[in-house]
């Protein structure tokens, strides 16, 4: 795509709360560090907006751009360099120590609570954002188009749509709905929002403050991560109380699929891995079965299926299904997996490990290495989510040549090919689950088939390069838009 050809690329200016490599806490994370790197080689000219988290400013070096004062808060605006495969996305960080110099996650704590003052610490990002796509910006450098990535940036929207002076166009992406960011409607005074925008029309969710809705109410565009999310989040099974207002604005809801990174994620290039391959050296792959199988202390069997799964135990991932199928699971294979989340959950697959020793195997917590190595040594992936508005990991398996097990949901009904590259369930349902595991092991069973099916699946390109040009088209015609 020659973008040149129509026009000049835009200028955009990504709202990232979160930004691998420097910090992440998902997949939102890897998306605002991988996306920016693949639209700056389409010509996109993109800069990441971010707070001054201590992980960000200890993995950069930023000279000072800009005092800060809003918000009735100081700090600075700085201005830095990616590294690594986001090696020269210009990144713009807020430096702001009273509300992002501490220790803890992006949004909680080290002990798993969210911090108090997060509404002026996501509202400070966003007022940023806001005046840096006006012609208020300090800035020499000016987008076309404000990219806000989730609740946490969401409130650009509205800040943006209260600029006298032309701004920038407004993209709203939601990975995940479930995650609104909704305060008590007192704040509005603190944050310089007007009463007149608390209403059923603008920022009022069930009595308070949503920063999510914001978003959707007042941005130019909306895209989620992949096409089947889009759809289902206009429904009332997985539309989080906003299906409606989504529905309502159905002209401006898209869906771009998310890609991965394939340098990373690699089985002919891996680090991790005990033996690497690529789809001409299958054979390679079963030493990476035999080190899960001795890492994991499960039987060292090769004939046996053994199924992967590596993840947040949460019952929106499908944790309570897996525990429920477990004799059945166990009866038809092995299972690893890796993860952290509900405690409930960690204990009850730790009792299930000891129940079945050498068929099931389980470690709590995350651990990079291991996490290849269940990609590269499992012979199927397991991902019963209840929903996925996009998921990573169904593509990483198919690159390695591990057919995914999946319920057909969002992102793992757009990327698996049920029968060719995976195995698909409709329904929520542990006996839905265990069908197509019963599914799943009867083509591993067919050698010659098998084969077929994991070239199939290492022949899909799931690279961020087609994601990149949808974003570019879009933010093309984002900024032809006239203010609203």
């Amino acid at each position: 795509m020659d973008l040149s050809r129509d026009r000049p690329a835009p200028s955009v200016l990504f709202i990232a709360p979160e930004c691998a490599p420097l910090t992440k806490t998902g997949g939102l994370g890897d998306v605002c560090g991988a996306l920016p790197a693949a639209l700056r080689r389409l010509g996109v000219d993109v800069r990441v907006l971010m707070p001054g988290y201590p992980d960000v400013l200890a993995g950069t070096t930023g000279v000072e751009l800009a005092k800060v004062s809003l918000l009735g808060v100081e700090g600075r605006l700085l201005g830095a360099r990616m590294a690594g495969a986001a090696e020269g996305v210009p990144l713009l960080v807020l430096d702001c120590p009273s509300l992002y110099a501490r220790s803890g996650g992006p949004y909680q704590s080290a002990a798993g609570e969210d911090w108090p003052d997060n509404p002026l610490r996501f509202a400070l990002l966003s007022k940023v954002a806001a005046v840096l796509g006006s012609e208020r910006t300090p800035l020499r450098w000016r987008p076309e188009v404000a990219h806000c990535h989730d609740w946490p940036a969401a409130l650009a929207a509205a800040y943006l749509r209260r600029e006298r002076s032309r701004h920038a166009a407004c993209l709203l992406t939601i990975h995940n709905l479930s995650f609104q960011g909704n305060f008590d409607r007192g704040l509005m005074p603190a944050l310089r929002l007007p009463d007149e925008l608390f209403t059923m029309e603008g920022l009022e969710f069930h009595g308070r403050l949503s920063f999510l809705k914001a978003g959707i109410v007042y941005a130019d565009a909306i895209n989620t991560v992949s096409p089947s999310y889009a759809r289902e989040i206009q429904t009332a099974e997985f539309g989080c109380g906003m299906e409606g207002l989504l529905r309502s604005r159905h002209e401006v809801l898209s869906g771009i699929l998310n890609g991965i990174d394939t340098a990373t994620w690699n089985p002919a290039a891996d680090p991790h891995i005990a033996q690497r391959y690529d789809a001409s050296s299958l054979t390679l792959k079963a030493g990476n079965k035999e080190a899960l199988q001795r890492r994991m202390g499960l039987a060292v069997d090769p004939a046996l299926p053994l199924l992967g799964m590596v993840g947040r135990l949460t019952q929106q991932k499908g944790i309570d299904l897996v525990l429920g199928a477990a004799q059945a699971l166990a009866s038809l294979g092995q299972l690893a997996i890796l993860g952290s989340g509900q405690r409930e959950y960690e204990n009850a697959l730790r009792l299930l490990a000891l129940r079945y020793p050498g068929r099931i195997a389980v470690q709590v917590g995350f651990d990079e290495g291991l996490a290849h190595l269940i990609e590269a040594g499992a012979d199927l992936f397991l991902m019963p989510s209840r929903f996925e508005p996009c998921g990573l990991n169904q593509m990483y398996s198919q690159r390695y040549g591990t057919p995914p097990i999946a319920r057909a949901t969002g992102g793992l009904a757009d990327t698996i090919e049920d029968g060719s590259t995976g195995f698909l369930f409709a329904e929520s349902r542990e006996e839905a689950l265990v069908e197509a595991v019963e599914r799943a092991q009867a083509a591993y069973g067919n050698p010659a088939a098998w084969r077929e099916m994991q070239r199939a699946a290492m022949a899909r390109d799931f690279s961020w390069d087609a994601a990149a040009r949808r974003y570019a088209d879009l933010y093309l015609r984002l900024a032809t838009l006239e203010p609203a």
